[in-house]
């Protein structure tokens, strides 16, 4: 049975998702401050964490670090629809994904299937990654499709690998341009519209309508295989 701790300061909806998450065969846990979550966290080792931004203690991205300073489970989390500046600092702080309130139970339960599924596939160190439409060998640092090499410039790879590695879960632009061009360009978000570009020609069968290289407005690229 997958455990899912749920941290929110609203009775309602704490309630609301352990009545509905309870009924879908997961096990619920519940805190309603950020200790309490943190306390939680450390004691019952969760499979998976649904975190609201917004607690009376602890500001949610505090209890993201403290859960990162030892732990990689997946961390979903909760924000008002106004907080995008709250969501990268969270993403950046090592969240997996947001979902915006208020939210449908079916969308909350399939970032809760993709997290789950995430991590697990994470844990076989699998390191090919296939899609129906291209290959990627993360050892070999190759693409392939239709059973041709792709070529990609060092740049385009960097890119890809990162979203690869983090299959399904969202990067914020400013983790991507850190990490492949370096601190001094994280404002620099021109440059992954152009590179994004430029790998959905090379890999996607719609390049203008992606299936894999997902741009997720203002807050960063998601890749799903």
């Amino acid at each position: 049975m997958i455990r899912v701790l749920v941290v929110d300061d609203e009775p309602q909806i704490t309630r609301t998702l352990r009545i509905n998450l309870a009924a879908r065969g997961y096990e619920v846990l519940t805190a309603h401050t950020g200790k309490a979550a943190l306390d939680l966290a450390a004691t019952d080792k969760p499979d998976v964490v649904v975190l609201d931004l917004g607690l009376p203690d602890l500001d949610g991205v505090e209890v993201i670090n403290g859960l990162r300073g030892w732990t990689t489970m997946p961390i979903i989390v909760l924000s008002a629809r106004t907080e995008s500046t709250r969501k990268v600092q969270a993403l950046d702080a090592g969240a997996d994904d947001y979902i915006t309130k208020p939210f449908g139970m079916d969308e909350l339960l399939a970032r809760l299937r993709a997290a789950v599924r995430r991590a697990v596939t994470q844990d076989t160190d699998d390191p090919v990654i296939t899609t129906p439409t291209f290959t990627i060998d993360l050892v070999v640092k190759k693409v392939h499709r239709g059973g041709v090499e792709v070529h990609l410039t060092p740049t385009e790879w960097g890119i890809l690998e990162i979203l690869a590695r983090n299959s399904g879960r969202l990067i914020s632009q400013k983790q991507l341009l850190r990490e492949v061009w370096g601190p001094t360009y994280v404002g620099e978000t021109q440059y992954l519209r152009v590179y994004l570009a430029q790998l959905r020609r090379k890999l996607e069968a719609e390049p203008a309508h992606p299936r894999h290289l997902i741009t997720e407005a203002g807050m960063g690229y998601r890749f799903e295989p």
